[in-house]
């Protein structure tokens, strides 16, 4: 039963975490220069950011048994799956020099350096959307859908 409720639970706090992910770079840059960040890559990462909000309203909805939890699991599953590929697709298209091009040596917190936050900010954006998928899926499972 603890399992019905924390499936769900993960799955807010991974949508969450895929929209914070998204405001990360303006924090450490210019919001002008994420502007051209998010764009130069094939699709907007802020779709997938859409998709994870949305997700965080259908797993909510279905943890407090307001709407099915067998179709909140499938709802959070497909839009997990759509979230994860648009930010793997902007990920991948975005050019190698583009966050390098934004980026300074001067340091933030201890070792991490705005260079270090952004290059690697894309591949642990799409990380984390896989999240959503993947707790989707585990709540399926936990409601004996597959």
């Amino acid at each position: 039963m603890e399992s019905r409720r924390l499936a769900p639970t993960l799955g807010i706090v991974a949508s969450l975490s895929v929209v914070g992910l998204l405001l990360v770079p303006y924090a450490v840059v210019d919001g002008t220069a994420v502007g051209n960040y998010y764009g130069s890559g094939l699709l907007s990462p802020w779709v997938g950011g859409l998709l994870a909000l949305v997700a965080v309203v259908v797993f909510a909805a279905g943890r407090e048994e307001r709407t099915e939890p067998e179709t909140a699991a499938g709802i959070g599953v497909g839009l997990g799956l759509a979230a994860f590929v648009v930010a793997a697709v902007w990920a991948v298209t975005v050019p190698a020099e583009v966050p390098l091009q934004l980026t300074t040596d001067e340091p933030l917190v201890g070792p991490l350096t705005t260079g270090t936050v952004l290059e690697y900010h894309r591949w642990v954006l799409a990380a984390t959307a896989a999240l959503v998928p993947a707790a989707g899926a585990w709540y399926a499972k936990t409601l004996r859908l597959f």
